[in-house]
């Protein structure tokens, strides 16, 4: 997910013009339940000033051929491919080099009144009588490929401007001019080649070649990402990872049966608690062994010992099975579904999420709660209507569950719906003041609201209850996390930190935390061998932290580094639940893939922006 998603502010990198892959984005802050609805924002979109600007009439293009004073290397030993025009009788002159000038200058003349057929062939004559060692020959096969692209003969383009490359490879227009018809074709690897060869001979300066190779990656990554997830093998998040978005529902049916021992399911009984009524017709014969224990006993077994690899499995079987209560069925169905969603399965999660709400006899907890994860998942996939629908349905069936509105303000938060997100957060938490995540996300909620208000007053009342906050749930990691973001984005680094430790010192595995840890470096001290120090930290902890991968990979490509970020987004691509994930994490590959194909090809070092 996009940095605001995570978090909502700033990671504290530079990020340099030079770096295409980083007009994409970087991850910087975790957003607490919001990373299971990760949505990235990428790339920038033109304004309709700029895409007018970057829209050229025919006599923008018409200029572009009569320019002469680029400089050409030395021509290379290869013939020329004359099999595109024929040549017309010679001009009497006596210079070939003054006479290629004569039909140069009037195939230019040709071009501005459009006459581009008669164009081409004064550009063809050209070339067939300019000595092979004149560089302008280039410069011909260019003004040559403008004219086709005029009559939008694509093929001839891209094989006049490959001929004028071959006498300079460094040829900008000719470059510029075949990437276009490589976008235009379909061709988009050999486009994007070309269009980052272009912004690295530009200095990254020229808006219109960087919103060229913005909108190239972003349609390159969704045509991977497509391949990848036909091939995809699912892989269940770490445990760690799982954990958090159980902690991100506080009224969630099954998870809250793992919370006081005296509900644990015990073989194939269920103990009865006033807060779950759901429960009390579950109450059966008591099995004494644990061959004897029910499917979904064993699979709320394998949650509580947060081995998650069977419970899909398990659950399966419970549904499958003819024996068993009705009741505890549909509990196998919500929590199948629950773990098909983590494992990126999302069709067969939005059939069980389905099935649970649409069956009336299910209890309305039950109901609601599948409401909430289907919405979540809707918006995940990029459904934001379908899924406030969803959540609409959820708050009318259950307007008292805290869950409803703690995840409905996190999608208006991606939806940039900042008052929403905050009337909904002090819901949730107005439903449950013993909902550690949906106050510190309100808190955060609030406190992004002051700032974007200059509200000083505001802003010192948020840090005020952020402090209580940590004083009232001093063993939840998430506290202390969301709170160093904030003390950090104050540039208040030490404290960040301290922060950042305490998280880890409340929960140990939090990976998460080792990656804030080294953003925060980058921020405050710009140490970067320090901060890449944490994030690899974060890794050894948690193999599949994709936040990790994405976020160092992002970090190498500063460095220059690129054939190590290109290792570490194939490592993160994997991880990722979403088409939407995948392909923002391809855009990265491959813009770091173009930019170390081309400064080979070019003989060109890329400059690092980091020490």
């Amino acid at each position: 997910m996009s940095g605001s998603t995570r978090a909502g502010s700033s990671s504290g990198l530079s990020l340099p013009k030079w770096q295409i892959a980083l007009a994409i984005g970087a991850p910087v802050a975790l957003g607490l339940g919001i990373w299971y609805y990760r949505s990235r924002k990428t790339g920038i979109q033109p304004t309709d000033k700029e895409d007018k600007q970057n829209k050229k009439s025919v006599e923008d293009v018409a200029a572009s051929v009569t320019v002469t004073g680029e400089t050409q290397p030395p021509k290379k030993a290869n013939g020329i491919d004359n099999s595109t025009g024929k040549s017309a009788a010679p001009v009497v002159e006596e210079d070939p080099n003054k006479q290629a000038q004569i039909y140069k200058n009037k195939g230019n003349k040709y071009f501005k009144e459009g006459k581009y057929s008669d164009a081409i062939k004064c550009y063809q004559q050209a070339i067939d009588i300019c000595p092979k060692d004149n560089t302008d020959i280039s410069l011909f096969h260019q003004n040559r490929a403008a004219a086709f692209e005029q009559l939008k003969n694509y093929d001839a383009v891209i094989k006049d401007c490959t001929e004028a490359l071959q006498y300079n490879s460094k040829y900008v227009k000719a470059l510029h001019r075949r990437a276009k018809a490589y976008e235009i074709t379909k061709q988009l690897e050999a486009c994007l080649e070309d269009i980052t060869a272009v912004c690295i001979l530009e200095a990254f300066q020229n808006q219109s070649s960087l919103l060229m190779a913005d909108r190239v990656l972003k349609d390159l990554g969704k045509e991977h990402a497509k391949e990848a997830m036909l091939n995809r093998q699912s892989v269940i998040p770490s445990k760690h990872s799982v954990n958090t978005f159980m902690c991100s529902f506080a009224e969630d049916p099954v998870f809250n049966l793992l919370k006081q021992d005296n509900t644990m399911v015990k073989a194939n009984r269920i103990i009865h608690l006033v807060s779950f009524p759901l429960i009390c017709n579950l109450i059966s014969q008591q099995a004494e062994t644990d061959e004897e224990k029910s499917y979904f006993a064993k699979a709320l077994d394998k949650l509580r010992e947060k081995e998650f690899d069977p419970i899909i499995e398990l659950c399966t079987n419970e549904l499958e099975s003819e024996a068993g209560d009705i009741t505890i069925k549909r509990l196998a169905r919500l929590l199948r579904g629950t773990f098909l969603s983590l494992l990126g399965e999302h069709e067969k999660a939005l059939d069980d999420f389905s099935a649970v709400f649409n069956d009336p006899e299910t209890d309305p907890k039950v109901r609601v709660n599948a409401l909430v994860k289907r919405a979540t998942l809707r918006m995940q996939l990029g459904s934001p209507e379908e899924s406030l629908h969803d959540l609409l349905m959820a708050a009318e069936l259950g307007p008292e569950n805290a869950d409803v509105f703690h995840h409905r303000g996190q999608v208006y938060m991606l939806l940039d719906q900042a008052s929403e997100a905050m009337s909904d957060f002090a819901k949730a938490v107005s439903l449950n003041g013993d909902f550690p995540i949906a106050l510190v996300q309100k808190l955060y909620t609030d406190y992004r609201a002051a700032v974007a208000m200059s509200n000083a007053g505001e802003v010192v009342a948020s840090l005020a209850a952020f402090e209580d906050a940590i004083r009232r749930f001093p063993t939840c990691p998430e506290c202390f996390l969301l709170y160093a973001q904030v003390l950090s984005d104050q540039q208040e680094f030490v404290k960040a930190d301290e922060l950042f430790m305490k998280a880890l010192e409340v929960d140990p595995h939090n990976a998460t935390a080792y990656v804030h840890r080294g953003l925060l470096q980058l921020q405050s001290t710009g140490n970067v061998e320090l901060a890449t120090k944490h994030i690899e930290e974060a890794i050894r902890m948690d193999d599949k932290c994709e936040f990790a991968y994405e976020t160092l990979g992002t970090i190498e490509v500063q460095r220059g580094n690129l054939r190590r970020a290109i290792e570490l987004f194939d490592k993160a691509i994997p991880l990722s639940k979403t088409e939407a994930e995948v392909s923002h994490l391809f855009s990265l590959k491959d813009a770091a893939l173009a930019q170390l194909k081309v400064a080979l090809n070019l003989g060109v070092t890329l400059p690092s922006a980091m020490n």
